[in-house]
């Protein structure tokens, strides 16, 4: 089946422009996805774009191996709150939820990626949020999670600005949320996801402002 093992090599360097793909169905009526990773049709490891439409709803489930999204369009919603656009949520592994939509919305949704032990619920609201001085001028950064497994922030660039290169040994997941990101020498969109695989160095930089949303240390080991 083409939605097993889909880009499940964490070796393998991605750039997907999401805003280029259909959307296909999912179980719930009115919720469509554009998958980007997924290790079962409809279990395990996934990442995904996920949008609801105006009205629609998930039945409660269970995150087994936890779940963590960013509200990309509209509001998410579910019995322990709404969630703006910009907002960023992990529910640890064992939680469960039963989401909806009023109006309508898009996340960017990872499933399955968390080790037992981080029960650790974190909620960000990032236009709520400051942003701290980054590593160089016109660069500034919400940090959003950050634990012995992984480091998740907000970055944002002013145009023109580089930052030093990253090489992480256990690799790197990006996703921009608005602007043009440079990576590489290589030009990507508002809606690109990319993923760079363990030891890999990115060089990074912005011809006009950029958000973009950054994970790292994630893809060398599986989840414990």
């Amino acid at each position: 089946m083409g939605d097993v093992n889909l880009n499940m090599d964490f070796n393998q360097q991605l750039a997907i422009e999401t805003t280029a793909m259909a959307w296909s169905p999912s179980p719930a009526a009115g919720v469509e996805r554009k998958r980007l990773e997924r290790e079962n049709a409809e279990s395990g490891r996934a990442t995904s774009v996920v949008r609801y439409g105006a009205g629609s709803s998930f039945p409660t489930h269970v995150h087994g191996g936890g779940e963590e999204f960013l509200v990309l369009e509209g509001v998410f919603s579910d019995e322990n709150g709404h969630y703006p656009v910009g907002s960023y949520v992990r529910n640890p592994p064992g939680s469960s939820h039963a989401p909806f939509s009023d109006g309508g919305c898009t996340i960017l949704v990872k499933l399955h990626q968390m080790d037992a032990s981080d029960q650790i619920t974190v909620v960000h609201r990032t236009t709520d949020e400051p942003w701290s001085a980054g590593e160089v001028a016109g660069h500034a950064r919400q940090q959003l999670n950050d634990n012995p497994r992984e480091r998740v922030s907000f970055e944002k660039l002013a145009a023109g600005t580089a930052l030093p290169p990253i090489k992480d040994p256990n690799g790197q997941e990006f996703y921009v949320v608005s602007g043009s990101l440079r990576v590489n020498g290589g030009e990507h969109p508002a809606g690109t996801w990319l993923r760079f695989p363990p030891g890999e160095t990115t060089r990074i930089s912005a011809t006009t402002a950029t958000v973009f949303w950054h994970k790292r240390g994630h893809l060398a080991e599986p989840p414990r």
